[in-house]
C-alpha cells in the first residue's frame, strides 16, 4: 500500500465546560488533524499533544513541524505493507511519539479500511462495548464536586476520577468518599507531588481508592517504586510510561500496580499493545486513559481498550460531555456506563468536513513525490 497524498490540518475547538488540573484550566483544544490517502481510501487520527508541553515534552506546533519536515517525507509514496513498516520507517528519529503515533494510527485506520474489517479485530480485541468511567476536573468547591460526581453516578459511568493538587486533595477526597461509600472512586495528580509530601499521599490509603494515578514526576520510576512500598492503595502509572520497556521496568521495581496506557503517548497503536501485553504478563491491569480527544481518537481509543487486559473503565466517556458539537457524524455515547464500539470498516467514523473547515486554523497537503 502507498501514501498517495496526506493532509494534515490544526482546528482549535471549544471545551463545553472549563477542565482543572494540577496544569491549569484548559477551555478549548488545539488539535492536529491527519489524513492519509491511499488507493481511494482515508485514514484519520489526531495528535494529543497539548499547545503547550504541559502534559509531556511535545506540543503542537513542534508536532506539526516535524511532521512536515521530517516525518511525512519518510512514509509518502513508500511501499508499506503493515503498521510496522510504519514505524520502521519513523525509527531512526528519536522521542517524539505522539507526533509518531499520528501517521502509525491514521495507516492502522486507512489499512483496516483496505481490508474492510473493524480497527478492534485487527488490534485482537473481541469485545463489543468497554466500560467507561469519567474524569472529573477540579472544581470551585466540595459541593459543586459532590454534585457532579452524583450526576455521574446516576448517568451510569463505572468510575470516578478526581482530579487532585497540593491544597485540593485529601478533604476533596474525604468529603467525596463519606458521600459516596460505595463509589468505584480513584484519583489523579498529574505529577505535581513529591516524597516530602508522604503525610498527604498516605491519608489517601484511608478512602479505599482503587488507585492513584501518577502522584510524582513525569518522568519518574524509582521515587514511585519508594512511595509505592509505603501505600496500600495501588499506583497507577500514566506520564511516566513511554514505551513496553518503561513498562517492565517499572513493574519490576514495584513502582505500580496499574498501567494508564494513552495510545498517542507510547507512540501508535502497536506500542500500545505490547505495553498492554507486557502489563498483562506481571498481573497488573490496564485502562485506556483520555486527552481530551475529538471524535477521531476518541474512537481510536474505544477499539484499543476492547483488549482483554483493558480490565478497568477508561475515559472514553460520551463526546457529549467535552463538546457542543463534535467533528465526526457519529455519536460515541455512553449507555449506563457502557460505551458501544463503533461499527464499520476502521475506526468506524466519518468526517463532518462543513464543521471542521470552519474550525480549521492551519492546512496542508503534502503528496507523494
Amino acid at each position: 500500500m502507498q501514501i498517495d497524498t496526506a493532509e494534515l490540518r490544526v482546528i482549535k475547538l471549544q471545551l463545553l465546560h472549563p477542565f482543572e488540573t494540577s496544569f491549569g484550566v484548559e477551555t478549548e483544544r488545539t488539535i492536529p488533524i491527519l489524513t492519509l490517502y491511499s488507493q481511494g481510501l482515508e485514514g484519520y487520527a489526531e495528535g494529543v499533544m497539548e499547545a503547550l508541553p504541559l502534559y509531556r515534552e511535545e506540543f503542537v506546533s513542534g508536532a506539526v513541524s516535524l511532521l512536515k519536515e521530517s516525518l511525512l517525507p519518510r512514509i509518502l509514496g513508500a511501499d508499506l505493507v503493515t503498521p510496522q513498516d510504519v514505524l520502521d520507517r519513523l525509527v531512526m528519529f528519536r522521542g517524539n511519539r505522539m507526533a509518531k503515533a499520528m501517521i502509525e494510527m491514521a495507516f492502522w485506520d486507512l489499512w483496516a479500511k483496505s481490508q474492510n474489517l473493524p480497527l478492534c479485530r485487527l488490534l485482537g480485541g473481541s469485545r463489543e462495548r468497554i466500560p467507561v468511567g469519567v474524569s472529573l476536573g477540579i472544581q470551585k468547591s466540595l459541593e459543586a464536586t459532590r454534585d457532579l460526581v452524583q450526576k455521574h453516578l446516576d448517568q451510569g459511568y463505572k468510575r470516578i476520577k478526581l482530579k487532585i493538587k497540593p491544597g485540593w486533595d485529601a478533604q476533596v477526597v474525604r468529603f467525596i468518599r463519606h458521600a459516596f461509600p460505595d463509589a468505584d472512586l480513584t484519583v489523579d495528580a498529574n505529577s505535581c507531588y513529591s516524597l516530602a509530601e508522604l503525610p498527604v499521599l498516605q491519608e489517601l490509603d484511608e478512602y479505599q481508592l482503587d488507585y492513584i494515578e501518577q502522584p510524582l514526576a513525569y518522568d519518574d520510576i524509582l521515587d514511585h517504586a519508594r512511595l509505592q512500598s509505603r501505600l496500600k492503595t495501588s499506583i497507577c502509572l500514566d506520564e511516566s510510561i513511554l514505551s513496553p520497556e518503561d513498562t517492565r521496568k517499572a513493574l519490576e521495581i514495584g513502582a505500580g500496580r496499574v498501567i494508564n496506557i494513552k495510545v498517542g503517548r507510547v507512540g501508535g497503536h502497536l506500542e500500545a499493545r505490547r505495553v498492554h501485553d507486557v502489563a498483562q504478563s506481571f498481573g497488573a491491569p490496564v485502562w485506556c486513559g483520555g486527552m481530551l480527544e475529538s471524535g477521531i481518537g476518541r474512537a481510536h481509543n474505544i477499539h484499543l481498550a476492547t483488549l482483554p487486559n483493558f480490565t478497568k473503565p477508561g475515559d472514553t466517556s460520551s463526546s457529549s460531555r467535552y463538546w457542543k458539537q463534535d467533528i465526526i457524524n457519529e455519536p460515541l455515547e455512553t449507555s449506563d456506563g457502557w460505551m458501544p464500539v463503533p461499527q464499520g470498516a476502521g475506526i468506524g467514523v466519518t468526517l463532518n468536513r462543513v464543521f471542521i473547515d470552519s474550525l480549521t486554523i492551519y492546512r496542508e497537503n503534502f503528496p507523494k513525490p
